[in-house]
């Protein structure tokens, strides 16, 4: 199973100070939507790695419009099921991002975060 899956689908991602296992390690990761093609530096806030608990939180400003913090968490229930926790949220940093949080609708918002989580469900059963 993939211990970490982003809510974007990431084609380039590399570590660019510190250790993956660090607070404060930054990687560099580029995605593609269409034909545009935005970079932009995440910052690792939190990481724990215990047998029976894994968390990471992270945040990066996308499109120089959005402050985006989300945070990961595993939890083994049993030797059989894992409760993962997914929690986030977006800040408009300028004008043109407050609008378009203001501008989109809940049942879009909950459509990405329900394929997202359809993704990781997918991944944990490879």
């Amino acid at each position: 199973m993939a211990l970490w899956v982003f809510f974007i689908l990431v084609e380039e991602h590399s570590l660019i100070d510190k250790t993956e296992t660090e607070v404060g390690a930054k990687h560099r990761q580029t995605y593609r939507e269409g034909k545009r093609v935005e970079t932009y530096i995440v910052e690792t806030l939190a990481y724990e790695d215990k047998p029976d608990r894994k968390h990471k939180q992270i945040a990066f400003l996308l499109g120089k419009a959005f402050e985006i913090n989300l945070s990961f968490t595993l939890e083994k229930v049993d030797e059989t099921h894992t409760r993962f926790i997914y929690a986030g949220h977006n800040k408009g940093v300028n004008f043109v991002g407050r609008a378009m949080l203001k501008l989109g609708s809940e049942k879009s918002n909950n459509k990405v975060v329900q394929e997202y989580m359809d993704r990781v469900e997918a991944e944990s059963m490879k």
